[in-house]
């Protein structure tokens, strides 16, 4: 049986008296796009922020290509060098251009030359539509923009995993779609992804797996299909016809 590519297991995780996961077991396999939905509080941003190491857990554990990431003492940096993070709110670094944000990982963390650097993320941002913009600051730029850099940014690690945050809720409606269409490239790609995500329609076309969390546990997981069309839990099927009726 092949190893999945990220395996959880009993993930709990509290802030002081309030547990905000509950018991998460899933399996992720190489290449799969798993969209996490839910109502904010029930755990998607937190999922993915202990995946990351972000957070430490307080029980159980995050095997990466069967290896337990999530030990206590086990250093953070390598694994944050194979998974990689894109935010809500964008996070560039004012202070530098385009071309700077997105080379500096992969020169401080993987040692590249400036000019490889360079190079490979000239690269990416010809791939995102953005190469025109290379030297200009996070400003200057939409919010559209700055998330597609943002990604890029996570990209030039090349990393094995993307966890996705939530990327198109500080955007104007406007400008969510040139987010997406990014994501779907990766898709075809290969990239292996999970995405938390309010964007219905988008998880329903994108995704291999659909988890519904409620209250820091997967309440319901299967196809778009059976998610959206025959959901099995009452609480999920509330869920979806509230958002149905937020249009």
């Amino acid at each position: 049986m092949t190893t999945p590519k990220l395996r959880i297991r009993g993930i709990v995780k509290r802030f002081g008296e309030r547990t905000v996961l509950d018991g998460i077991d899933l399996d992720v396999t190489r290449g799969e796009v798993i969209s996490l939905i839910g109502s904010s509080g029930s755990g998607k941003s937190t999922l993915l922020r202990c995946i990351n190491l972000l957070e430490p857990t307080d029980d159980g554990s995050i095997e990466l290509d069967g290896v337990d990431i999530a030990e206590p003492g086990l250093p953070a940096d390598p694994v944050r060098r194979r998974i990689g993070m894109v935010f809500q709110s964008f996070n560039l670094f004012p202070h530098m251009t385009v071309l700077r944000n997105v080379t500096l990982g992969p020169r401080k963390a993987l040692g590249l030359a400036a000019g490889e650097a360079d190079a490979r993320a000239l690269d990416l941002l010809t791939r995102i539509g953005l190469a025109d913009k290379a030297n200009e600051y996070p400003d200057r730029l939409s919010g559209g923009q700055q998330q597609r850099v943002a990604i890029a940014r996570a990209l030039a690690m090349q990393p094995e995993l993307m966890l996705l945050d939530e990327v198109t809720s500080a955007l104007d409606p406007e400008l969510v779609g040139e987010v997406l269409d990014l994501v779907r490239d990766l898709r075809t790609q290969g990239m292996t992804m999970l995405i938390a995500t309010h964007e219905m329609a988008f998880a329903r076309e994108i995704s291999d797996r659909v988890c519904f969390l409620d209250a820091g546990r997967i309440l319901e997981q299967g196809s778009p299909q059976t998610i959206f069309a025959n959901p099995q839990q009452e609480r999920t099927r509330e869920f979806l016809q509230r958002i149905i009726d937020l249009g």
